[in-house]
């Protein structure tokens, strides 16, 4: 399945745990390191992301954010200011394998990979223990179809 990211910026509200900041190198780079693997990596501020970089709100409201997440005052979105050199650990993850929006186009919840469910929407959830849980499919395809057509005959949309 392919992943469209939202930029909704949640993936990254903890990452600053996870990526610290070694070495300001000059000229927009930095020496990245991961403190589970102690990976080093270099990046560099994408060319068109050096005004949003230097805003550093972002960590009044979420102080343990990845160092390179801001959000564009204009559009609410979330942005990496150093996609274009970001960590493989950053471009092999997607947030969810099925994501689940509602009538309203807001999401509802998300599966992750594993099948984990996550939703604060009552109706989604209980949805999810009466008619999804239960659901025996071992082939992944196959489950994906079918809950799928569950959510979309309730009313729901479900984004790959």
């Amino acid at each position: 399945m392919v992943f469209e990211c939202q930029q909704c910026g949640e993936c990254c509200h903890h990452m600053g745990q996870v990526h610290t900041i070694e070495k300001n190198c000059g000229e927009s780079e930095f020496l990245v390191n991961n403190q589970y693997t102690g990976e080093k990596t270099k990046v560099n501020i994408d060319s068109d992301k050096h005004d949003l970089f230097s805003d550093k709100s972002i960590f009044s409201d979420h102080p343990e954010a990845c160092p390179f997440l801001r959000y564009h005052k204009g559009d609410r979105k979330a942005y990496c200011t150093v996609h274009q050199t970001r960590p493989e650990i950053c471009k092999d993850y997607g947030c969810w394998r099925l994501l689940i929006v509602n009538s309203r186009g807001l999401r509802a919840g998300r599966i992750m990979y594993q099948r984990a469910f996550f939703s604060d929407d009552t109706d989604l959830t209980r949805l999810w223990k009466e008619c999804i849980d239960p659901l025996v499919e071992p082939d992944d395809l196959v489950w994906d179809k079918k809950i799928t057509r569950i959510l979309i005959n309730a009313g729901y949309t479900v984004r790959k």
